[in-house]
């Protein structure tokens, strides 16, 4: 038998090296995989808006609920010298108008947004009332239409100006544009949004604003509507302020108010109470 030969120990290395250095490298991955799953989740909701959803969550757990109300405090505490309002539909279901006062024990709320149509045929079932109790109690109230791609702009324009009759102290109407369209081309979308903007502004004499997410201003809307108020709804908790462009910010979705059942969207007006004054109807 011939002898076996064995390297030195000064050029030997245990075969359990390479497996070592395997399992620590895996191990690597698992704790950066783990770390950007926990920070995914804390800040899902951030992530989902820029891809164009919004939770469809009526409460939030324990937990959801302590970092909502951190970050709704937050906000509006740094921006005491602004307005704040909230926007409200059917899905918000009966609503005590007279209850609702203050967010957050604290922070006044001055106006609200009410969806009255959707497409060229939808009414919003609370909005009648929403519409009449609002003003009886003392909010500066706006009308908003939400903006279905694939329906005929002008009939939607028509749909919303039969519906909304503006009156003195209310705030201009509301094209929501958040979806893309199946059946047209980007270029037909943008012929449509400013059909609906043009004949609505014609009749009520009022420029529109224009609500919609961050990504889908940045990507279809800032160059061509540029001459058009913007309501941004950016959810990102590594947002501060809004931008200088913007004229409302719908900084959450997630608010608690008394005399309304569910979440709430919440709003900050990019300004003081005079500014906010000087967009009503004269």
């Amino acid at each position: 038998m011939a002898k076996k030969s064995y390297p030195s120990s000064r050029n030997y290395k245990p075969k359990t090296f390479k497996k070592s250095k395997g399992i620590g490298f895996y191990l690597f991955i698992t704790l950066v995989f783990l770390i950007v799953s926990a920070f995914g989740f804390y800040f899902r909701d951030g992530f989902l808006y820029y891809l164009g959803f919004k939770s469809n969550k009526d409460e939030l757990s324990h937990e959801d609920r302590k970092i909502a109300d951190i970050r709704i405090y937050e906000v509006l505490s740094s921006h005491a010298n602004h307005e704040f309002g909230f926007d409200v539909s059917e899905y918000q279901k009966e609503i005590d108008w007279q209850g609702i006062q203050v967010l957050e024990d604290t922070f006044q709320l001055s106006f609200a947004f009410i969806r009255a149509t959707a497409g060229q045929d939808k009414i919003d079932t609370k909005f009648k009332q929403n519409w009449e109790k609002s003003k009886e109690n003392g909010f500066l109230r706006g009308a908003y239409h939400y903006y279905r791609p694939n329906e005929n702009s002008i009939k939607q324009a028509e749909n919303f100006i039969k519906t909304v009759k503006l009156q003195k102290g209310d705030l201009p109407p509301v094209l929501d544009i958040e979806k893309l369209p199946k059946k047209q081309s980007l270029d037909s979308l943008k012929i449509g949004l400013k059909r609906w903007l043009t004949k609505v502004e014609q009749h009520y004499k009022m420029k529109p604003i224009i609500y919609t997410g961050e990504s889908y201003y940045n990507d279809f809307l800032k160059k061509e509507f540029s001459d058009y108020p913007f309501w941004i709804a950016n959810y990102n908790f590594w947002r501060k302020n809004p931008d200088e462009h913007w004229l409302i910010w719908q900084f959450t979705e997630k608010a608690k108010i008394e005399g309304i059942d569910g979440l709430v969207d919440v709003n900050v007006f990019n300004g003081d109470v005079v500014k906010l004054m000087t967009y009503t109807k004269p």
